[in-house]
Order: structure tokens, then C-alpha cells, then sequence
């Protein structure tokens, strides 16, 4: 009986935990696509590359080739060592639409993205400014969908959650999951209150007035913040200017990894920057990666440990564990499969839960090491330490 009420017990709270998590993320405001405006002021597509000579083609044609009528495209190549310049200057000598530029050395005190973007900000012209990732990719109606989306809810700094490319294996067992994680860290529906101080963007995808970036004091005000998307937006909401975070799926892909060692590099900085900058987070991280293990070792075992008591004698008290263990097996397939329909990708993924989970975990915990170390991580060739 004492097996019985414990798994009664976890099979009751694991329930209750899997619909809280995924019944966190409430995007209301979805982008559609739009024809492009007849009034078009200037805007300015930035996109900061270091070393992307595998998605700075795709991505910068993808922002020359929007039906919004009026753009200039300004790429701050961040001291690259490939061939990302190269390419630049190519498509600069076939599209004056195209500014590249190269980017001085990162001074003293500056984080490198902030330092790519404030330069390419300096010599845009438009009205709006759009920051867009090297990894991301433009349908040809996404300025135009955008702008008007921005327009029609009164956005100052206008951003989106995006369309997630997942081509390997390890991306699609991984990154589902750490999506889930992201969207129980924030509500869209508070970012989007004007009366909360919730406020997060997605460096991304990026829209937002001139007239704002400049009274905010643009990049230079988070000079020193990685994560300078989330910084950004709360010197936006902070200051009274009205921030949008919206369902931009439609219109805006991106790939942000390839393979499991360059993922496993760039979640541990995220995760890590998280938890340096907001020491709080140690706890709700510790949370996590434990949630993470039990999902990873327990939810495999407990089913055998049910059919293992049944053939010892067990009788209905077996069966009774194991049909709890493979009720919640059944409900976290079933909401796994969701994801992975919503990601685009087959609904089989939903069975590896167990192992993105102990991936998931592993980064959790060696960024939390991290932290309490001070050995810092290091992103593209750059070290950061613990403040």
C-alpha cells in the first residue's frame, strides 16, 4: 500500500505539473500577412553577423527581397573570420540597397552584439529600425505584415516569436523543450499589459521608432548586456513606450542551431547569462533541472517498476501503479505530440521526450555550475565571466 500512495502521489502532481507547463503561453497577437502599405516611411533592416557564412546569403536576400517598398539593409560584418564579408560585398555590388559594414574592435566595457548593433544603427536613415539575426529568414511580406501589425496595436517596439527551422536530429529532440521551458519563464499577455513591468523582446525580430531607440539611448544604454534583447525592452516599457510581443510564425524562420554541440553552446550561455544576471533564478533553475531529470530517468522506469512488482506477487496493486504510470506516459506523449506538430516536425519526436529532457537537464545544471564557479562560458571566440 505505502508504493501505492506514492505513486498515487506522483502520478496526481505529475499531471497538475505537465498542464501547468503547457498551458503557460498565451501569444494572443498573431501576425497576418499584409499587403504592402501605400504610405511607407523608411525602414531600416540591421542585422549584426559574426562569422555566418553558412546563413548570411539566405538571410540577407531574404530582407532585400520584402514587398514593402521602401527599405535600406545594413549588415555590421562583427570582425568575421570566414567568408561572411565577402559574401557581402557581392550582393552590396548587385543591390545598393545593401550597406556592409566592418565593424571596429569591441571596446572596453561593451558586450559584442550591442556593439555590432549600435554601429549599424548609427548609419541607418529610417524611421523604424529593424534588428533581425543573421540566422533569420524574411518571408517577402514579413516588413509589410509587421508594420502594419505594429501600426494597428500602437506599438513603439514591436517584436515576434518566431518560426523555428529544426533540421538534425538533436535539434528536434532538444529544442521543443527548451521552447516549453522559455514559455513558462514569461507571459505574453503581461508583456503586452502596458500596467505590468514584464517586458522581453526577441533580438530575432526586432521593429521598433527611431524616435524611441534614440530617447531610450539605443544599444548604448545595455552596452554591456548579452542579452540585450530583454534589456532593451525593458528600457522601452520602463520608460512608457508601449512594447508588443506577437505570433510572427507566418512571416519570420529562423535557424538558430545545427547540431548538438553548437546548441549546447549557445543554451548554457542563455541559460547561464539568465541565472548570472538574475541570481533569484537559481532556484526556478534548480526547479527546472530536477523537473528535467525526474522526466528524463523516472518516467521511463516507473511503468517497469509497476510490471516488475506485477510478475513478484504484486497483484492488483501492480497493476494499479502501472496503469498510473502509463496514464501520465499517455498525456505527456500526448502533449509532446502538440509541440511537435506546432514546431513542423513528425509527432514521433514526442517519444524522446526522456532523452531532450536529460540533455535539457545537463544544461541546466552545468550552467548553474557555472555560476556559482565563475568560470563564465564562452560565444562566438568571446568570454564572459560572472560579474
Amino acid at each position: 500500500m505505502p508504493y501505492l500512495l506514492t505513486s498515487t502521489l506522483i502520478f496526481i502532481a505529475a499531471l497538475i505539473i505537465i498542464y501547468w507547463i503547457h498551458n503557460q503561453y498565451h501569444l494572443d497577437i498573431i501576425v497576418e500577412i499584409k499587403p504592402a502599405p501605400t504610405a511607407a516611411p523608411l525602414i531600416s533592416i540591421c542585422i549584426p553577423a559574426r562569422n555566418e557564412e553558412n546563413n548570411i546569403r539566405n538571410s540577407v536576400e531574404s530582407a532585400l527581397g520584402q514587398d514593402y517598398p521602401n527599405i535600406e539593409v545594413i549588415v555590421l560584418d562583427d570582425r568575421s573570420t570566414d567568408s561572411t564579408l565577402t559574401q557581402l560585398r557581392e550582393i552590396a555590388s548587385r543591390d545598393s540597397r545593401l550597406l556592409p559594414i566592418s565593424g571596429s574592435d569591441l571596446p572596453e566595457g561593451w558586450a559584442g552584439k550591442p556593439h555590432a548593433l549600435f554601429q549599424a544603427s548609427a548609419a541607418a536613415h529610417g524611421e523604424w529600425l529593424c534588428f533581425v539575426d543573421a540566422d533569420t529568414f524574411l518571408a517577402p511580406q514579413a516588413i509589410s505584415s509587421c508594420y502594419a501589425k505594429a501600426i494597428e496595436t500602437k506599438a513603439d517596439m514591436f517584436t515576434t516569436m518566431n518560426e523555428q527551422i529544426l533540421g538534425s536530429f538533436w535539434e528536434k529532440v532538444v529544442m521543443p523543450l527548451v521552447m516549453t521551458a522559455l514559455s513558462v519563464g514569461f507571459s505574453p499577455r503581461k508583456v503586452n499589459d502596458p500596467a505590468t513591468r514584464d517586458a522581453i523582446a526577441n533580438g530575432q525580430f526586432i521593429l521598433i521608432r527611431r524616435a524611441v531607440y534614440d530617447s531610450i539611448g539605443g544599444h548604448e544604454k545595455v552596452k554591456d548586456q548579452i542579452v540585450e534583447d530583454k534589456a532593451i525592452s525593458e528600457q522601452v516599457k520602463w520608460n512608457g513606450h508601449h512594447l508588443v510581443v506577437a505570433d510572427g510564425s507566418q512571416v519570420v524562420r529562423t535557424r538558430m542551431y545545427t547540431d548538438l554541440p553548437s546548441m549546447w553552446e549557445g543554451w548554457t550561455k542563455n541559460i547561464y547569462l539568465g541565472l548570472r544576471d538574475h541570481p533569484s533564478m537559481l532556484m526556478l533553475g534548480a526547479f527546472g533541472a530536477t523537473l528535467a531529470l525526474i522526466a528524463a530517468l523516472f518516467l521511463p522506469i516507473w511503468p517497469l517498476l509497476g510490471i516488475n512488482w506485477g510478475f513478484n506477487n504484486g497483484g492488483w496493486l501492480a497493476v494499479a501503479v502501472t496503469i498510473e504510470a502509463l496514464v501520465v506516459w499517455a498525456y505527456v506523449i500526448y502533449v509532446r505530440a502538440r509541440v511537435a506538430r506546432k514546431m513542423n516536425i513528425s509527432t514521433w519526436y514526442a517519444l524522446t521526450t526522456p532523452l531532450g529532457a536529460g540533455v535539457f537537464a545537463a544544461m541546466m545544471l552545468t550552467s548553474a555550475w557555472k555560476v556559482i564557479s565563475g568560470q563564465g562560458v564562452t560565444w562566438r571566440g568571446r568570454k564572459y565571466h560572472s560579474k
